[in-house]
């Protein structure tokens, strides 16, 4: 039993945690008394709301005649939610361990005692772990520490890109967690049951729960009249069964959706609707090949394996270089183990498999999967499959490590490229090694293109070695500038082209606060990018000046080709930015930003205008754009900042 319960309630006005106002920042943190190599949550002691989690309490207790101030534990638990959608990375510093869950994915885990001590005294163990989340969703948190002896340290931070390493600020912590948590299944799971038992942890709040069912992940997030359960007290449903959902059992291979909103008619803010979650039935047939379907660069030696469909016993395998032949091949031998050895296949070439799988009443034949060895070129740009491609691409890839040379086949045609040689006109050419891209001139919008690279080396016996065949599909607009072709490469290499020669800014004026690109390469951003791997960083300075880049165009320059009507760029922001006025000039004729603070918008944003708003423009002759930050022709006392530009396109 615990010798001293308490809870602490700091800046919040009200007794206890039950009926916190909605909206409390901070975590909860409750403080137990432990034995760390026995019950490292042996006895609570402390209840209450800490704003973040960034204390060095040295020698001392965290609640003087409370908390121990050696041999306790914590754990701090709510909600998190972020400024933007993007990449976070977590970081703590502890004396002495931590574990960290976000939506109930393990992030940082220094919970033992074979640590790697940071260089100082006393040790401080560091973490850290990334995880992908969404602007304006809240996901659960918790947060355990304990300490053993010596001094006591915990905190939390956060990074991204765009963002400094600071502690998690309260305001994006909240102590209540109102909506349902901790599915079982697990969201995404793969079930080999007919029948399941659905459980979830009520929101704090709950006093009843709406239970939404279904196969549609649309209907679902819907609360379409078919996928409404009912209402129930019970957090579990069993489903599968005759008088249940489903009566006739889940089904091998479909997925299923399922939703929890969380009620209560005495709370001003019910209901509370949760997320969707999703589990799936295995398939009958055989799942998960490994090497994945449609893989490039294989290891010769590779062993194939593959997750056994449902009730599975045996599994026959057929392997060869003809699809036809594998997809019609039958009377192959039962093995009982999911993995399969081949003898020694070549390099560069693509091999297909099938695995049909026998659960005692019927065999399931299987799909069939293929895969290319190494030998071939690799990493396509763009990537096998991308859509909404610039209509005037720069193709490139990686060498395969036998190449000497390249021949390069494109078309759109699949199969013609799939079967051309260098009579047909599909070929383009051969490129010499280093020479890894090829400009793919003006392509038709909203069409898809395919490419093969095959490697040549005259003095290898098997060359050449014919190439995957890659696909992708051009978008309905036209690039002005997507900031993927600027390089490295300083003057006098006629390959040069950096971005500040081309978008020329205010570099050695004293009346133009804009620098455009790095000092030093890469010179162009490539962390902190919308699309691509490049984007545009600048720099702007509006002490009684304003700031623009200018860019002189080559191509579009008739900006009604296509339909197109209007101009689209995405720019980011920060807070940080001093205040003041974007703008978007083609010669004299400008139009700004509706936001009068638009440099301190965070998060990529797009900024759409009409190309009619630029009054007196030849839109058939557009000579160049300029991008600017303040009131033309009208500097004042202005601040710093940094803004970053992507993807500026002409749409229909």
């Amino acid at each position: 039993m615990s010798k001293r319960l308490i809870y602490l309630i700091p800046f919040v006005l009200v007794p206890g945690l039950v009926g916190v106002a909605t909206g409390t920042e901070g975590l909860k943190g409750e403080y137990y008394h432990a034995t760390i190599s026995a019950h490292e949550w042996q006895d609570l002691v402390l209840t209450r709301i800490d704003s973040n989690v960034n204390f060095d309490w040295g020698a001392d207790s965290p609640e003087p005649g409370v908390v121990n101030s050696d041999n306790f534990t914590v754990r701090w638990t709510g909600m998190i939610e972020t400024p933007s959608s993007e990449t976070y990375t977590f970081h703590t510093e502890a004396n002495e361990g931590v574990r960290l869950w976000i939506n109930s994915e393990l992030v940082i885990d220094t919970w033992t005692w074979n640590k790697t001590w940071q260089v100082t005294q006393p040790p401080i163990e560091l973490g850290n772990g990334n995880i992908t989340l969404t602007a304006g969703q809240q996901y659960e948190i918790i947060l355990e520490y304990y300490e053993r002896g010596d001094t006591a340290m915990c905190k939390l931070f956060w990074s991204t890109p765009t963002l400094t390493q600071e502690t998690v600020p309260s305001r994006y912590l909240s102590v209540e967690r109102p909506h349902a948590r901790n599915p079982e299944p697990a969201d995404d799971d793969i079930l080999r049951v007919a029948l399941v038992t659905l459980l979830w942890t009520p929101g704090d709040y709950a006093a009843s729960h709406d239970v939404y069912l279904g196969e549609s992940f649309d209907d679902v997030d819907a609360g379409a009249a078919d996928t409404f359960r009912g209402n129930q007290i019970s957090t579990s449903l069993s489903i599968g069964f005759s008088g249940v959902p489903y009566p006739g059992g889940l089904v091998p291979g479909k997925t299923y959706y399922w939703r929890i909103d969380e009620l209560n008619d005495l709370h001003a803010n019910s209901p509370w609707k949760g997320p969707v979650w999703s589990f799936s039935v295995a398939p009958k047939t055989a799942y998960n090949a490994d090497p994945a379907d449609g893989g490039e660069s294989v290891n010769p030696a590779v062993e194939l394996g593959w997750e056994s469909g449902f009730g599975a016993m045996l599994h026959y395998v057929y392997f060869g270089e003809n699809f036809d032949e594998v997809n019609n091949a039958a009377g192959g031998l039962p093995q009982g183990t999911t993995t399969y050895a081949l003898g020694p296949i070549q390099l560069a070439k693509t091999y297909y498999w099938r695995v049909d799988e026998f659960d005692g009443f019927a065999t399931h034949k299987g799909e069939i999967w293929s895969f290319t060895t190494e030998g071939t070129a690799t990493s396509p740009n763009p990537a096998k499959g991308t859509v909404a491609v610039s209509p005037t691409p720069i193709l490139s890839w990686t060498p395969a490590n036998l190449a000497a040379s390249h021949e390069l086949y494109f078309g759109a045609d699949a199969d013609a490229v799939r079967n051309a040689d260098k009579t047909s006109p599909e070929y383009k050419g051969t490129k010499a090694l280093g020479e890894e891209s090829y400009d793919a001139g003006r392509l038709e919008l909203e069409t898809t293109y395919y490419w093969r690279i095959d490697e040549v080396n005259s003095v290898h016996p098997d060359s050449p070695w014919a190439g995957n065949i890659w696909g992708f599909t051009t978008g309905v607009f036209l690039v002005v500038d997507d900031f993927e072709s600027y390089n490295d490469i300083d003057p006098p290499d006629p390959a040069s082209n950096r971005i500040f020669d081309k978008w020329i800014d205010g570099f050695g004026t004293a009346t133009n606060g804009a620098l455009v690109g790095n000092d030093m390469p890469p010179y162009a951003e490539t962390t902190i990018v919308h699309g691509g791997t490049q984007s545009m960083i600048y720099r702007y300075d509006n002490a009684n000046r304003t700031s623009e880049a200018t860019l002189t165009l080559v191509y579009p320059r008739d900006w009604t080709e296509e339909g197109v009507t209007k101009l689209s760029l995405w720019f980011r922001g920060a807070s940080a930015n001093a205040v003041d006025r974007m703008f978007v000039a083609l010669g004299n004729a400008v139009v700004y930003h509706d936001d009068p603070a638009a440099t301190q918008i965070t998060g990529w944003k797009e900024w759409v205008i009409d190309l009619t708003q630029f009054a007196g423009v030849d839109l058939a002759n557009v000579n160049n754009i300029t991008i600017g930050i303040g009131t033309r022709n009208s500097p004042a006392v202005g601040g710093t900042g940094t803004i970053y530009f992507d993807d500026i396109r002409l749409v229909r």
